[in-house]
């Protein structure tokens, strides 16, 4: 039964095809939110699209997160199929590799940043402009708490993170008071994306984590919803932390 939050509403969520991206879109569209889904492939896409229930719920665009001429199609079919642009979720990020910070390769790190954050202010940037400068709507970033300390392997990875975590507070004071702008920091979540940190080795991770589990998608999907929500009609430039009490490193 929806809880009727988001009646009326439309998100645009990047990175939505699996994992994070669609927990969030299956979350807002119960709520009552129709809903664009943007990712790479489109096969996946429309899958994602037929369980939310079809294009009376859902649309789709396929592209690279990065791509300005995709981000603006994308906007632009969301706002052709529904007419208005409510919720903007920046949940598209990469990580391509893993190891020390003074071996990492010039072109992956430009890459990372290209993806993990400025993709994010040209998202932003597009929906504003569309409809959130004019009526208002709120943003949420999807950053890490690896943007919050040390990660040890995953170092730029992190660095994105917390730039992305910056780029939040700053926009929160750019674009109010209409648009409030807000992230959330999840630790490890069970994701293809988040494999290489807890495959085979599950119960020895969790046991880094007070509730001795690790993150599902769904964690995340309803803390999204929170903040996209007028019940955090009063927060904005936060974030929120989402990590099972984790004590120890990723």
């Amino acid at each position: 039964m929806s809880l009727g939050r988001f009646e009326g509403q439309v998100a645009l969520i990047t990175g939505a095809s699996r994992g994070i991206g669609f927990a969030v879109a299956q979350r807002l569209v119960s709520e009552g939110a129709r809903v664009c889904l943007t990712a790479r492939k489109q096969p996946a896409l429309e899958a994602a699209v037929a369980e939310l229930g079809g294009p009376e719920h859902a649309i789709f665009a396929a592209g690279s997160g990065d791509d300005p001429e995709h981000q603006a199609a994308a906007v632009e079919a969301t706002m052709a199929a529904f007419g208005r642009l409510d919720v903007l979720v920046n949940n598209t990020g990469i990580n391509p590799t893993f190891g020390p910070l003074l071996e990492i390769e010039d072109r992956l790190a430009r890459k990372m940043f290209d993806v993990n954050v400025l993709s994010a202010l040209s998202w932003i940037r597009l929906a504003h402009r569309a409809w959130l400068a004019e009526h208002g709507g709120a943003v949420v970033n999807i950053a890490s708490v690896a943007g919050l300390g040390v990660s040890p392997g995953i170092a730029f990875y992190g660095m994105t993170k917390a730039a992305l975590i910056n780029l939040t507070k700053q926009l929160a004071v750019e674009l109010s008071p209409g648009v409030r702008v807000n992230a959330v920091a999840p630790a490890v979540v069970k994701t293809k994306f988040a494999e290489a940190l807890y495959v085979g080795n599950e119960e020895a991770v969790a046991a880094n984590y007070l509730l001795k589990r690790l993150g599902e998608p769904a964690d995340i999907g309803a803390a999204v919803a929170y903040l996209a929500s007028a019940d955090a009609a009063w927060t904005t430039g936060q974030t929120l932390v989402i990590d099972g009490g984790m004590i120890g490193g990723l």
